[in-house]
């Protein structure tokens, strides 16, 4: 039977049905995971932020004079490099969205630890990886979660 309302118990089902706790060490075990799951979260989300910072100090290539041939070498190695940057962004926020939404769904599992492992998860990533540089950049969240 799923739950629709928090509980509080060691018996829980998250994410798949194989993914059931039975004892108190399965249980531990299961909130450390949630909770290992959404610091790594923050910490891609840091990462993502620090790409966009370090995307948006890359030189623009319009404002280069296109006469020698050094600084078209030069331009179309500024347009790889931000190639590179939009695609590894982009697999920045898939991952992360991934994520983001797997806590979600934890988290919809309406137990009460695997919800305060997950939020305190956050707590603790945000505190460690998100908390400087950031005020600068607006960022479009991928999950509202966080």
């Amino acid at each position: 039977m799923m739950h629709m309302t928090f509980y509080w118990g060691r018996y829980v089902t998250i994410l798949f049905d194989s993914w059931k706790t039975d004892s108190w060490l399965s249980y531990a075990l299961s909130l450390l995971a949630c909770l290992l799951v959404s610091i790594f979260y923050q910490y891609l989300e840091n990462r993502r932020i620090r790409l966009k910072l370090f995307a948006a100090g890359i030189p623009s290539s319009t404002a280069a004079p296109e006469i020698e041939t050094p600084l078209l070498r030069r331009k179309l190695a500024g347009e790889r490099a931000r190639l590179g940057v939009k695609v590894a962004a982009s697999v920045l926020f898939g991952v992360s969205s991934a994520i983001g939404y797997l806590l979600m769904l934890a988290v919809m599992s309406f137990n009460g630890g695997v919800f305060l492992a997950i939020v305190l998860g956050l707590a603790i990533g945000h505190f460690i990886f998100r908390n400087e540089g950031e005020a600068s950049v607006v960022v479009d969240s991928s999950c509202a979660c966080a």
